[in-house]
């Protein structure tokens, strides 16, 4: 990656429409503690004379303190000129800084400062973990906040980065995608004609400008990511931030297991990327899966989970009842026990040329972002099951039209009915059954496909340039081969005789469980997951108060051992989707 400093592009572009996150609610955003609330506050914190003009944090700083109001005002600033912004208010008696970051490892995106003299309550980062474990009250308010907060500043155009590139760009939609799914505040912008070297560019709110960065670099740059601490044995690390790893990390987490989540991608996985899931119990109006994994994750974050996102896991091992997990570039996590939840993706197109035009008119997604590549246009949906019919009936709003192709007689045998009786009675959709895509093409970016109907035998060729495949999974087990009892097809077996106890998510490895999308017989289903996730926490439990006694007598040797083989052993990322766990 290749990095330097300069100011931001000139704008040629428009950032992403408003359309795409929920309204403001500036009441919800900016609430105050109440007296009680400040007095409890006060066993968490320390008071400070604070002077007029003083900055209490700033862009870019990380693990930043709370602040709370006892006399005086704060005020917040976004990066534009490090001027007020409309949507932040001065904050009088009662009032609290911070955002989403509050809550997370992420680098400030708000400057901070008095503008008189002020009395103030210091919550130190350590001591708002112990305050939102313990005042129940409290840390909803600061929950409340801090999200409401930072889709303010999502909505604004000047805070967060700015990410340079051409739309049809797959490196660029790489990117946008890794900030939309962590709701990380972007700004698109399309360069100009004389722009053609080192694209796409990310440019951070100081200025300085990275070149067609990897997704881990921006992860760490921006604090995205929580590097796991290598000094830490943590209760329960979770492999996959999909519905089942989320929930399984919730309920650990508020039984009062120390929990960290590893996650490739973002949180929400496979299910983070439908448009729309109305059959979900308790959103009668639906929610979409970006929309539900946020919430989970801020459940989690609440209770004190750590995430580390963006990281592969790559190996894992075990010796004397600690799991050692390698991430991508060596960095070592040590668990009593595991959640494997690193679930499954969708399968390619077997057709010639398909990964030269993935991200270039090839998606496995449908969500708000890849739906305004494919606005009036004619558009292919692939698959049977409900993440395609989610798929093909919102994007049937927005397109021209949706032919929807699957390889079976009907749709009844694989999707919900109420999907089912949608997609047969829209005028905005085509359903192809029995048919197959045979031939993709185009010179940079997907122009042209066929399929054929294997019924008739009759090819058809249209000029269509976004297909959305959403056929099978595969499960995100590679990194498992070898170490763990796998079926046929590389899902993960457990129970019975399969695993190290009879309990249904035990796998062969003693404390290593697995729920969700990546074991073997599970039932592929949103709900169905969570409920394995959170139902997995009692196994856990029970696990390690068996094994309590092995894990204190001996915990210093096997963390030696493991410890000192990854002195000897760095390991470089993967290469190969055999070693992906992003779910």
């Amino acid at each position: 990656m290749e990095m330097k400093q300069e100011g931001p592009s000139p704008d040629h572009g428009v950032q992403l429409p408003e359309k795409m996150m929920p309204d403001y609610r500036p009441d919800l955003a900016f609430p105050l503690f109440t007296e009680d609330m400040v007095e409890r506050i006060r066993d968490y914190s320390t008071e400070e004379l604070v002077p007029a003009n003083t900055t209490l944090y700033t862009f870019g700083d990380c693990d930043i303190d709370m602040y709370v109001v006892l006399d005086g005002e704060v005020q917040g600033f976004l990066p534009a000129n490090r001027g007020a912004s409309d949507f932040i208010p001065r904050l009088g008696r009662c009032g609290f800084t911070g955002e989403f970051n509050l809550l997370t490892s992420q680098k400030s995106l708000v400057e901070a400062r008095t503008m008189k003299d002020s009395r103030l309550l210091r919550v130190p980062r350590k001591e708002l973990r112990r305050l939102m474990r313990a005042e129940g009250d409290i840390a909803n308010l600061i929950v409340q906040a801090t999200i409401w907060r930072r889709i303010g500043i999502l909505r604004d155009s000047t805070g967060g980065v700015t990410l340079t590139g051409r739309t049809a760009d797959a490196e660029t939609s790489r990117l946008q995608r890794f900030f939309v799914r962590n709701n990380y505040p972007l700004r698109m912008v399309e360069p100009s004609s004389e722009e053609t070297q080192g694209l796409p560019t990310v440019t951070l709110s100081d200025g300085r400008t990275f070149h067609r960065p990897t997704i881990t670099q921006l992860a760490d740059e921006l604090g995205i990511t929580e590097l796991p601490d290598s000094e830490i044995t943590y209760d329960v690390a979770v492999v996959g931030a999909g519905p089942s790893g989320l929930a399984a990390a919730v309920y650990a987490a508020s039984e009062g297991l120390d929990t960290i989540v590893i996650e490739g991608i973002a949180p929400g996985g496979q299910a983070g990327t439908s448009s729309k899931i109305e059959n979900y119990l308790g959103f009668p109006t639906g929610i979409s899966g970006q929309q539900l994994a946020s919430r989970a994750q801020l459940q989690a974050l609440k209770f004190g989970v750590h995430f580390a996102i963006s990281r592969e896991t790559i190996t894992t091992e075990q010796c004397d009842g600690i799991h050692k997990l390698t991430l991508a570039g060596g960095i070592p996590v040590y668990a009593r026990s595991v959640v494997v939840a690193s679930g499954a993706q969708y399968r390619k197109l077997s057709v010639d040329d398909h990964d030269r035009f993935e991200n270039r008119g090839l998606y496995y997604a449908a969500t708000a972002m890849e739906s305004l590549l494919c606005r009036d246009q004619e558009i292919i949906v692939v698959g049977g099951g409900n993440s395609a019919g989610q798929a093909a009936i919102f994007l049937s709003g927005i397109a021209k039209h949706v032919h929807h192709i699957v390889r079976g007689n009907s749709l009844a045998a694989t999707m919900s009915q109420y999907l089912v009786s949608r997609i047969e009675g829209s005028a905005h959709i085509t359903l192809h059954t029995n048919t197959e895509i045979v031939k993709l093409e185009g010179e940079t970016a997907l122009e042209e496909v066929s399929w054929i109907d294997r019924g008739t035998g009759e090819t058809t060729t249209l000029p269509i340039g976004s297909v959305f495949v959403m056929i099978g999974a595969e499960p995100n087990s590679g990194w498992l081969f070898g170490s763990v009892k796998l079926d046929k097809k590389g899902f993960i077996l457990t129970g019975g005789k399969d695993g190290f106890e009879t309990t249904p998510y035990a796998t062969s490895v003693p404390g290593m469980f697995a729920v969700g999308d990546v074991r073997s017989n599970s039932v592929k289903r949103i709900a169905s997951a969570v409920g394995e996730g959170s139902v997995v926490i009692s196994d856990v439990h029970h696990y390690l108060s068996d094994n309590q006694n092995n894990l204190i007598a001996q915990p210093n040797s096997a963390l030696a051992a493991l410890r000192a083989a990854n002195v000897e052993t760095r390991v470089a990322p993967p290469n190969s989707s055999s070693a992906a766990n992003s779910v």
